[in-house]
């Protein structure tokens, strides 16, 4: 199966400026066969921004399925998209994982190490977010989440969590470029989707440089 570092290629999801939250969602679920799930929105009364379902210590604000039973509201159909959008047209973007890609979510400065790192040996690459908090989340094929504890262990550092290393698969969900959290910027495509990156890599072909990656950065935190 052919694949590729996805830097190169005519971009095909990232939004045009004043383009609608519903043609973003529908490109994501036609182009790339992603599901997509609405999610809450930022409100601003002039003094203060807060999430839309009115909770003003919401954890993770803007950026929460709006459904209780999200896992079964996610769709990839662009009918249901248009509703679903047309309803609630300020809905963030959500993307459900452990369908049909995961995500190895890492510090930014690990992540744009190790992105260099892979972009210079022409290791396969799928499309990347960063995150305003300072995170970049690497989509890999599903499977990643039972699969990187013991891939980690045999790197030689004792667990993820211990080198910063975080997992998204089933039952969890990520927000998608342009979402807005809390007070911060939006979501952003570090390396966007292109026709290049259609095909993503498998956990094996990014964990060893990610995880170099991290375990120097927490190294460097812990010396500091």
């Amino acid at each position: 199966m052919e694949q590729s570092s996805g830097v190169t290629g005519t971009p095909q999801v990232p939004q045009q400026r004043g383009e609608r939250l519903l043609d973003i969602a529908v490109r994501y679920a036609a182009e790339r066969h992603w599901d997509v799930l609405p999610g809450a929105w930022l409100e601003d009364d002039g003094a203060t921004t807060y999430c839309s379902c009115g909770a003003r210590d919401c954890r993770t604000p803007g950026a929460h399925p709006l459904a209780t039973d999200w896992t079964t509201a996610a769709t990839g159909s662009a009918s249901v998209i248009h509703t679903l959008w047309t309803e609630h047209p300020r809905a963030s973007i959500l993307l459900p994982t452990g369908r049909t890609f995961d995500a190895l979510d890492v510090p930014e400065t690990a992540g744009c190490l190790a992105l260099a790192r892979l972009e210079r040996r022409g290791l396969p690459l799928g499309p990347v977010i960063r995150t305003p908090d300072r995170r970049m989340l690497f989509l890999v094929l599903p499977g990643a989440a039972t699969k990187v504890p013991d891939l980690v262990r045999k790197l030689g550092w004792s667990s993820p969590a211990g080198i910063g290393l975080r997992l998204h698969g089933e039952g969890t969900y990520l927000p998608a470029p342009p979402t807005r959290t809390g007070r911060y910027a939006p979501v952003q495509w570090a390396v966007p989707p292109t026709p290049a990156n259609r095909w993503l890599p498998d956990t094996e072909d990014l964990l060893s440089p990610l995880a170099y990656a991290c375990g120097r950065e927490a190294a460097m935190l812990r010396m500091s």
